[in-house]
């Protein structure tokens, strides 16, 4: 009963800080994790009244973000998130493709009352970009960056049409929306390893057009391992039983790009 009131209580300050007409029943937190642009996840927190919602957690497998575009991952990760809620929520159409973790029970939960972004005023425009795409309106949206040297306790809070604020270093609105951005930031990271953990276990010819579990068999029995495979001539890998001479180079060039 006593973590309800102050849950309560937080969720109030956090209406007064972001002007909102109510205290926020859902908050949702973006961040993506990844290294030098590989295997980019965005992850997606939700809190609110009971505290943090572990059960509507999402992760987002970036597709279109090239490098290190923390814009454009941001921007990609909203546009299917919204798309998919506007698409659903005013057609009843599932016609867009999956945009969260298959193994999520619940693809379209319900709209937010507040969206928190790590970053700063870049993340933000990305943002407000996927809303303008997306249709989605009526959602307090705002960016929560890193003040100067990184200090924690000196994030400025960024709102469209506003300047920057900042919240005093004890503030108690300020170390629950710090506790937002760091699970968010926790969760993310965590997703992102855990990408790149099934990336390594992967076989590599399952890359390659035209290479079916037969042929994956055959080349695997006749070399020993993938490795050896991505080490051998279009000569050698045509002398296995099944494999063409367009599928050995289309192998051999596939390892080679």
């Amino acid at each position: 009963q006593a973590e309800s009131a102050a849950e309560t209580e937080l969720l109030l300050g956090v209406q007064e800080v972001f002007g909102l007409e109510a205290p926020p029943r859902r908050i949702e937190v973006y961040d993506n994790s990844h290294i030098s642009g590989s295997k980019p996840v965005g992850g997606m927190i939700v809190a609110g009244p009971r505290g943090f919602e572990k059960g509507q957690y999402r992760k987002f497998n970036i597709k279109s973000a090239a490098g290190n575009d923390d814009f454009a991952m941001m921007r990609e990760m909203l546009t299917r998130r919204f798309a998919r809620l506007a698409n659903t929520k005013e057609t009843g159409d599932d016609a867009h493709a999956p945009i969260f973790d298959e193994t999520a029970q619940d693809d379209t939960p319900e709209k937010p009352d507040l969206i928190l972004i790590d970053g700063g005023p870049g993340q933000l425009s990305s943002a407000l970009e996927a809303f303008a795409t997306s249709g989605v309106e009526g959602i307090t949206i705002a960016a929560i960056s890193k003040g100067p040297d990184r200090d924690a306790g000196r994030e400025n809070f960024h709102l469209p049409g506003r300047p920057p604020f900042m919240l005093e270093p004890n503030h108690p609105v300020l170390f629950y929306l710090q506790r937002l951005r760091d699970e968010a930031h926790r969760f993310a990271i965590g997703s992102h390893r855990a990408r790149r953990s099934k990336a390594i276990v992967e076989n590599p010819l399952d890359a390659i057009e035209g290479i079916g579990a037969r042929r994956k068999r055959a080349l695997l029995l006749h070399f020993g391992s993938a490795k050896a495979i991505r080490n051998a001539s279009a000569a050698d890998l045509a002398a296995v039983e099944g494999v063409s001479e367009a599928l050995a180079r289309r192998i051999y060039d596939h390892f080679r790009a």
